[in-house]
């Protein structure tokens, strides 16, 4: 089997709701993302992160590894997909433009 195979190699999807009540609360969702950072995920969405995996074997100890940093409350869902599953996402962005703040006018010096 080819070693690069778009169905060998693997995309680890991290999708979390945790609480930011509280300063306790704030901090493990700070030290959540901090860790999966860490151990090299991405941010796709605010509460997504993804992370490119070899095989399927690499991708079961990233997701341990996963499991080990987990806050006590919220929800962390983890899934595992195909490089040719994740190659068919679709993003579609929002048809309305956002508005930009003004630029800061320039401070000379001379």
């Amino acid at each position: 089997m080819n070693r690069l195979s778009e169905y060998r190699i693997m995309w680890i999807l991290v999708f979390f709701d945790l609480p930011t009540e509280t300063k306790r609360d704030k901090r493990a969702y700070m030290l959540f993302r901090k860790q999966l950072q860490k151990d090299g995920f991405s941010m796709f969405q605010f509460s997504i992160y993804v992370r490119h995996c070899a095989s399927t074997d690499n991708a079961d100890v990233h997701i341990k590894r996963v499991k080990s940093f987990m806050p006590d409350y919220g929800h962390v869902a983890v899934m595992c997909i195909t490089d040719k599953q994740f190659g068919n996402i679709e993003i579609f962005h929002g048809s309305k433009v956002a508005k930009v703040n003004s630029q800061p006018m320039q401070l000379e010096l001379f």
